[in-house]
């Protein structure tokens, strides 16, 4: 019995030495995880960008007072200031300085943005006290009331497409971490099988010497988890440096919407799960993959 199961033991360690092809999935499982982990990163920034920017519009509003009477255009305006002062649900108002209006209007009107006959509507940044909708309509209602030459304009309005593209592309990358996770699992399927063709007839003398189909699964399901968990720290850490880097270069270019565009402390903790999903994924299609295929080898 004992030298039966020192030529098991022989058997099993041939096994695992001469699965040397497995160890090139290595690389690839490096490979695939540094691409899921700049997806998944990808989807969570730009979710959380998203979410950003619609709690900072929900409560913005801008002002117009448009007139070509440049005196009543700044009474209306002075009387609107005042109003919306007054107002519980507005937090702050503020007029829009003309000459800041002037220097952005340069660039198409030259030095005629200057000129104070110009109709260039008054305009006064409105921020609620209340993000939500009833209160925005509120507040809305009220100013148009005051005079027929005033606009009310929703920053969520107009920014609605540039949030639509972030939520397209936080779609895209799940998308893209889902076919990933699917290209990782059928590459670990393949590999399994070439690693079972390889080792027939080595597995047919394991039988042989009493070793179960679990037992020579769990061979090819340790090797398989090995290269996975080598390879996913690999890719992992890759991964988190590059994301890392290109979260500091955003943050430095003092954008409001490209600077939102970060991963919270729990963001960072769902990138830090995905090595370990992985691995798990990789054993568990290993292990599926083996014990079926060894159903049918005598």
């Amino acid at each position: 019995m004992m030298g039966v199961s020192k030529a098991r033991s022989s058997v099993e360690r041939r096994v695992l030495d001469e699965a040397g092809g497995l160890r090139a999935m290595t690389w690839v499982m490096a490979i695939m995880l540094f691409l899921t982990m700049l997806a998944a990163a990808l989807g969570l920034a730009t979710a959380g960008a998203a979410r950003l920017l619609d709690r900072q519009l929900a409560g913005r509003l801008t002002v117009q007072v448009v007139d070509g009477d440049p005196v009543r255009r700044d009474a209306v305006a002075a009387r609107v200031l005042t109003a919306l002062r007054t107002m519980p649900a507005v937090a702050t108002a503020a007029p829009v300085d003309r000459a800041e209006l002037t220097r952005l209007l340069q660039p198409w009107l030259g030095s005629d943005g200057a000129d104070p006959q110009l109709p260039v509507p008054a305009m006064i940044d409105v921020d609620l006290a209340d993000h939500d909708e009833a209160a925005a309509a509120r507040v809305a209602t009220s100013v148009r009331r005051l005079s027929p030459i005033v606009r009310v304009d929703r920053h969520e309005s107009w920014m609605s497409p540039v949030n639509d593209v972030m939520r397209s592309l936080t779609f895209l990358a799940l998308a893209l971490v889902l076919l990933m996770a699917s290209a990782t699992a059928a590459v670990v399927v393949l590999a399994a099988r070439a690693g079972l063709e390889t080792h027939r007839e080595t597995i047919a003398v394991m039988h042989m010497l009493g070793s179960t189909d679990l037992q020579v699964a769990r061979l090819f399901q340790r090797r398989i988890a090995l290269d996975a968990t080598i390879g996913g720290l690999g890719g992992g850490v890759a991964a988190l440096l590059v994301v890392a880097f290109v979260g500091i270069r955003l943050h430095g270019l003092g954008s409001e919407l490209l600077g939102g565009v970060t991963l919270g402390g729990v963001d960072w903790v769902a990138l830090a799960i995905l090595p370990i999903a992985f691995v798990v994924l990789a054993t568990l299609a290993a292990r599926v993959t083996i014990v079926r295929a060894l159903r049918h080898i005598l």
